[in-house]
């Protein structure tokens, strides 16, 4: 099948199915996402829900996290995983917000990856969520749901590679829609360990379904032995 014709049916599915996807992160101003993304890395956006309430009683704008110490954050974060970096992150990101951006978070790239804990990908999260900008941003679930259907070429061995393959090729329009149908998607059907392609509705252009589950099945092979062979999925 040729990667034009997984494209479409991937956008056709998910423009019929959920039109309107959006983050799971809970907020309710940029401020209050650009911090619940600095938490998100790699932790659940479900625990990062549990914290921001308190979080955000506490530190309600980027003056009051610019006036906190590290100490004072920890404790709101310590669940969290890495919350020591986290903590300094935010009370840096807090008062470069206001020193340099007078309290309001960017919109562009550059400037949002100046803020401390901002990366590339939390960065395009910002620029796609509050922004609506065509951003991709590619945290693990659309790194692997990418590749494994086939969105993506072998040799896209880093984030931005596919950041790059999958902006080609999707419509400027529906960019920052298919990063959430990619992560979703990851987080609840293609996941890491069990993907569950029974339930799957895309295993007709799955380039991994196509090429390990469906052969390896025949053999009688388990799941786990199936994705020792995901490796091979061009």
């Amino acid at each position: 099948m040729r990667k034009t014709e997984r494209y479409r049916r991937f956008l056709d599915y998910f423009t019929t199915h959920f039109p309107a996807p959006e983050t799971e992160l809970h907020y309710c101003s940029p401020y209050e996402l650009i911090v619940a993304v600095v938490l998100s890395a790699q932790c659940t956006d479900k625990r990062v829900n549990l914290v921001t309430p308190a979080l955000f009683e506490q530190f309600p704008t980027p003056a009051h996290l610019a006036a906190a110490s590290v100490e004072e954050i920890f404790p709101f974060i310590r669940s969290v995983s890495y919350p020591n970096n986290k903590a300094k992150h935010l009370a840096g990101l807090g008062r470069l917000l206001v020193q340099d951006f007078n309290s309001e978070v960017p919109s562009q790239l550059e400037d949002l990856q100046r803020l401390p804990g901002v990366g590339r990908k939390t960065a395009n999260v910002v620029m796609s969520v509050i922004y609506n900008q065509p951003a991709m941003a590619v945290d693990t679930h659309v790194f692997r749901v990418s590749h494994r259907l086939g969105l993506v070429s072998k040799t896209a061995t880093t984030p931005l590679a596919v950041e790059k393959e999958l902006v080609r090729y999707i419509p400027e329009e529906l960019v920052n829609k298919a990063h959430h149908w990619l992560i979703l998607h990851g987080r609840y059907i293609c996941v890491a360990r069990q993907p569950k392609c029974g339930i799957c509705p895309l295993t007709d252009i799955c380039a991994y379904y196509q090429k390990v589950v469906k052969p390896t099945a025949a053999l009688g092979l388990n799941t786990a032995q199936q994705l020792e062979n995901e490796g091979t999925v061009e």
